[in-house]
């Protein structure tokens, strides 16, 4: 796991690019402690940066950037490839002599072998770019479910790309001005919607694309989409085979030259990879996990039980509201991105580098693949219930007139405005995971931009599948998941140097379990993962889901939150009630301050 960075185009050779490049490093070296490198191609318009947090051939061999023998191709890689091993074996059988035990250098023969389609080989979590010396080209890719970022900014004859955007705006660049449609996007949904990002200038390179820049002109297209097949050959034994599969990546996910611990929960999903790790054969496990004040969300017992039950190493941090705060200003500073959530993530992270973790797995979704939350049962339920009142349209009219003017609940209120609009699947789980109505996101757009609402409009929601627990499952998939965990959780981790990897947002776990008909794939209780993993407690499956949630509502009514939260709040132009919808504002302010945006 690394940070990258990058200049490319003819501006790459001047002194500016030189200062710019060198600050992305600087900024990324979080990324990174173990190594760091910069490199120039030989025609000069080509720049990299790299950042190394050694977790594959821990020697100077791994050292990035990394050229081939002939100097044509160079790669800066931030990631793992978990079958490198067996890619390798076929680079040797075909004659390729290999220098190193790492994963980087067979991405690199690989792609001089078969060009961009070596990104169909690549089972992992992968951001990088490949210089062509010889064809002045560069080619870029970002793994299928965008568990690595990629940030890009484009000018008319070149490029700038990094691991983070803030290392793009460090690298003096990319113009420091807000985006309306992504603030927009930020307060309806709690994340920046990707492509989209805080600033015009900046692009996400799509998760399961790439992009390829030649002689001034960039290219762009996907390699693979996170969907559900429409024809289901039948699986004989569904139970063996999700758990056959679940072995499988938990097993891949343990590959490296470095002890992997594992985040403890106390719930099913960070409890199954903890059994199947010790069924896989995994010894002198460690395993993380936060304890907090309040009860009903304390999940430490469960966690500390199971750890026994399995026997790991478990280590705990006993989090209270001061400590909590006390955490929160450098949590702010890591922020690559506004976000509602990733403080949870920081925290436990930041516990794990303590006790000298490189490399943890987390149970990150598993919900959105097995039914695990609530969404999967109230949103078919909000949507016969908004039909029914619909079909009778005074009634669907005045309760929506009275849910948006007469109440306060910011959930009521979006059941509201849904009721206005012919209600999708989309639309219902926008409103179902939604921040702020729509006009109230598009207002306090306006009212950090100066932007109109019409410049300002929110771009909306992917297509999905058919089948409407398919469509969630998609749509979790692809918004909620992409969109917020999976980059907080990378930011937050590699705050501390520390590679998270998230066995069960795996492409070849994902094709296996998603021919399963969703009668059998979503049950309540996440019903085929109990069935698939005996192994879990009673006490685990009996417990109701919360995962690592902290108590945010109190704590921002406490004497030592409340202040600072209500001056960030005293002039926007729309109210917030939920603690979400505070948390939102303020997280907002502060990236712009901390970032040079007034």
């Amino acid at each position: 796991m690394c940070g990258i960075a990058g200049i490319i185009g003819p501006r790459s050779q001047s002194a500016r690019a030189e200062l710019a490049v060198t600050a992305m490093l600087r900024a990324l070296r979080h990324r990174g402690p173990d190594d760091e490198g910069l490199w120039q191609s030989n025609s000069g318009d080509a720049r990299f940066a790299h950042t190394r947090l050694s977790i594959l051939d821990l020697s100077a061999a791994g050292h990035q950037p990394m050229s081939t023998a002939d100097g044509r191709f160079t790669i800066t890689f931030n990631g793992e490839i978990y079958n490198f091993l067996t890619l390798r074996t076929e680079l040797e059988n075909q004659g390729v002599a290999l220098r190193t035990r790492t994963d980087t250098e067979v991405i690199l023969h690989l792609y001089a072998r078969e060009g961009p389609a070596c990104v169909q080989k690549l089972r992992g979590m992968f951001a990088f770019a490949i210089w062509d010396e010889r064809e002045h080209s560069c080619f870029l890719a970002r793994d299928p479910f965008g568990i690595k970022p990629l940030y890009i900014s484009r000018n008319s004859d070149g490029m700038v790309f990094a691991s983070e955007l803030r290392a793009l705006l460090d690298s003096g660049l990319v113009a420091k001005t807000l985006d309306p449609s992504a603030v927009t996007g930020y307060f309806k949904t709690g994340s920046v919607p990707e492509p989209l990002t805080m600033v015009k200038e900046a692009r996400c390179l799509p998760a399961g694309h790439t992009l390829t820049w030649k002689d001034g002109k960039i290219s762009t297209g996907p390699y693979q989409f996170v969907e559900f097949p429409t024809y289901l050959p039948p699986v004989k034994d569904p139970v063996a085979h999700t758990r056959a599969a679940l072995m499988d990546s938990v097993r891949q996910h343990f590959v490296s030259d470095v002890p992997v611990g594992i985040f403890l929960s106390g719930g099913m999903d960070s409890t199954a990879l903890l059994a199947l790790a010790r069924v896989t054969g995994q010894r002198d496990l460690q395993t993380y996990s936060v304890a907090l004040e309040d009860a009903g969300l304390d999940e430490s017992p469960a966690a500390k039980r199971t750890a026994e039950h399995f026997g790991s190493t478990h280590h705990e941090m006993r989090l209270t509201s001061s400590l909590g705060r006390e955490m929160f200003d450098k949590f702010l500073s890591s922020i690559d991105q506004p976000s509602i959530d990733g403080f949870n993530t920081y925290v436990v992270s930041s516990l794990a580098r303590e006790r000298g973790a490189k490399v943890v797995l987390s149970g990150l979704g598993g919900d959105e693949l097995l039914g695990g939350y609530s969404s999967f049962w109230k949103i078919p339920n909000l949507l016969r219930a908004c039909h029914a009142a619909q079909a009778i349209p005074f009634i669907g009219a005045t309760a929506s007139k009275i849910l948006q003017s007469r109440v306060w609940s910011p959930r009521l209120r979006r059941l509201g405005a849904l009721l206005q609009e012919p209600v999708s699947i989309r639309e219902a789980y926008r409103s179902y995971r939604g921040i702020y109505l729509l006009d109230e996101a598009q207002k306090l757009a306006m009212h950090a931009t100066g932007a109109t609402v019409e410049e300002a409009k929110y771009t909306g929601l992917p297509a999905v599948a058919s089948d409407p627990l398919n469509a969630i499952s998609e749509l979790e998939l692809t918004c909620y998941m992409r969109n917020q965990l999976l980059r907080d959780s990378d930011v937050m981790s590699m705050a501390h140097g520390l590679e998270l990897r998230v066995p069960l947002v795996d492409s070849v776990l994902f094709n296996a379990i998603a021919r399963l008909p969703t009668a059998v794939r979503i049950r309540q209780g996440k019903q085929l993962l109990a069935d698939a993993v005996p192994e879990i407690p009673a006490w685990v499956m009996g417990q109701a889901k919360r995962g690592f949630v902290f108590p945010f509502a109190d704590w921002l009514d406490s004497p030592q939150w409340k202040p600072d939260f209500d001056r960030a709040l005293k002039d926007i132009p729309v109210p917030a009630v939920a603690w979400y919808q505070r948390w939102s504002v303020f997280a907002f302010k502060h990236w712009c301050h901390s970032v040079g945006i007034n």
